[in-house]
C-alpha cells in the first residue's frame, strides 16, 4: 500500500489531476472517508486532470454527474444518501460501468459489492493538522 500526505485542498486538487493521468477508459476510482474528508476536492482534480472545464460540485442529491468535456467522460457518483444497493442499481448503475469512461464513486463503501474487482480504492482520512492521508488499497 502507498500512502501520499495532502498539506492543502490545493494539494488534494493536484493530486486528483496527477490522478486522471493515470486513468483510461473503464477504470473505476472509489473515495471513502468522512464528511469532510476532500473526496469532491480530488474528484474536482481529477476532472481537470481529464481537461474538462465543468465546475465539479458533489452529487449528493442527484446521485450522478455527467462531466463529458475532457480527454474521457466522467461519471461521479455519490453513494451518501442511498439506502440499498438496488437503488444504486436501479439508477442505471451497471449501464454507467459499460460506458468508455472514468467512474469516480465517492462514499464507495457503502456498496463495495458493486464494484468491479479492478477498481482502485482510495481511503482518505483527516489528520489532526487538517492534512489527510490517502492511501490506496485493492479493495474495500
Amino acid at each position: 500500500m502507498i500512502a501520499i500526505t495532502l498539506h492543502t485542498a490545493e494539494d488534494a486538487h493536484s493530486w486528483g489531476m496527477q490522478l486522471a493521468l493515470t486513468l483510461a477508459a473503464g477504470d473505476v476510482v472509489a473515495l471513502c472517508g468522512t464528511l469532510g474528508a476532500g473526496k469532491t476536492q480530488i474528484t474536482r482534480g481529477i476532472v481537470a486532470g481529464m481537461n474538462s472545464q465543468a465546475a465539479v460540485t458533489s452529487p449528493t442529491f442527484t446521485l450522478v454527474h455527467e462531466y463529458l468535456d475532457g480527454r474521457l467522460p466522467v461519471f461521479h457518483f455519490d453513494f451518501y444518501r442511498m439506502d440499498s444497493a438496488a437503488e444504486v442499481i436501479g439508477i442505471g448503475w451497471d449501464e454507467f460501468l459499460t460506458e468508455p469512461g472514468v467512474v469516480i464513486v465517492e462514499w464507495a463503501d457503502m456498496f463495495p459489492e458493486l464494484l468491479p474487482p479492478h477498481t482502485r480504492w482510495f481511503h482518505i482520512e483527516p489528520q489532526t493538522g487538517g492534512e489527510r492521508v490517502v492511501t490506496e488499497s485493492s479493495k474495500s
